[in-house]
């Protein structure tokens, strides 16, 4: 049996997906019940006749930072896919970050050890492998804390601490590590909300770079690592390094609409975080723009997926047709 966390997630949908077509059933962590209809919905897209196998998701209601219901989902578990994780650029959700995956990690990972787990896979971030701006970024990159690091990359970073551990006491592990993902799913969550944005009339652009890939690479890529012999490693997942006034192009292009055409000048940036910041510790809401992600529009940043094409001897879906499914998938729900 395969065990899942994150199931209803963007990455975790996916994997189902694809896991369905040749496993008889997998079971699925999750803790809101409504988000499994999502899943249906994303079974159903990728379905041309209508015949799919959601029905052999066996869904276990648990949490990564509660044990006591952990351990009933392990009963009978060969391998785990661990994609539960938080992702957020506000300061004040740095702590519920770390605990859930830093903490939350570690308890997958005591728990496969104690059941002795096959394989464990998990799903990292680019954030974690650190990468200088302007530089070539690739598995080997060493790890550098600064003041522009993230609090979401020193959260992934502090997880795969764990997984090596967690490797050195015996068990197989393997890390994927995407770059923002795109993929059939919420305009609401995580990576996606750009294209909500886009499709409002975003006017502006920034002159960063970063890059991207389909969910499906992703789990189609973890699945074949965890089906292989190959085990105590990790890989960077991205298809193509993108400036950003060229993906919001890209998007908007396949909205048929007109894209941002106005570059936002450094300083004005600088002002609305600043500003924005100050708004949401007054109404304590979640910032829409923060010092992390007003950086990282201004950074080039640029990774290398040599390795896991040498590995797995795949090639990537572009990222044209990664926003043309993201896009199809959003005006078909």
């Amino acid at each position: 049996m395969i065990l899942l966390t994150g199931g209803t997630g963007l990455i975790g949908s996916h994997i189902l997906v694809e896991l369905l077509k040749t496993e008889p059933s997998v079971r699925a962590i999750y803790r809101d019940p409504a988000r499994i209809q999502n899943v249906k919905k994303l079974f159903d897209y990728y379905s041309n006749d209508g015949n799919h196998n959601f029905d052999a998701i066996e869904w276990v209601k648990a949490d990564v930072l509660d044990i006591v219901s952990l351990e009933d989902a392990f009963v009978g578990v060969t391998h785990v896919y661990h994609c539960a994780a938080i992702v957020s650029f506000g300061k004040r959700d740095f702590s519920k970050m770390m605990k859930i995956n830093r903490e939350g990690t570690n308890n997958m990972l005591n728990l496969s050890l104690a059941n002795s787990i096959k394989k464990f896979a998990h799903v990292s971030s680019t954030a974690a492998i650190g990468g200088v701006e302007g530089k070539l970024t690739t598995e080997q990159t060493k790890w550098t804390q600064s003041p522009r690091i993230s609090g979401y990359a020193v959260t992934k970073y502090s997880s795969e601490k764990e997984v090596w551990r967690a490797h050195e006491e015996g068990l197989d592990v393997v890390i994927i590590n995407p770059s923002v993902i795109i993929g059939a799913g919420s305009w609401n969550e995580s990576s996606m909300t750009i294209f909500k944005s886009i499709e409002k009339g975003l006017k502006f652009h920034t002159p960063g770079q970063n890059a991207f890939v389909d969910a499906r690479d992703v789990a189609r890529m973890l699945i074949q690592l965890m089906n292989s012999d190959i085990k105590n490693e990790r890989f960077l997942c991205i298809s193509e390094n993108v400036p950003f006034k060229d993906l919001f192009q890209k998007i908007a292009n396949q909205l048929n609409i007109k894209g941002p055409t106005i570059a936002t000048p450094k300083w004005l940036i600088g002002f609305t975080w600043r500003l924005v910041g100050f708004y949401s510790w007054l109404t304590r809401q979640q910032p829409t723009i923060t010092k992390e992600t007003a950086h990282s529009a201004f950074s080039i940043m640029e990774y290398s997926n040599e390795k896991i094409k040498q590995a797995l001897n795949v090639e990537f879906i572009s990222v044209d047709d990664a926003i043309e499914n993201a896009v199809r998938f959003h005006r078909k729900d």
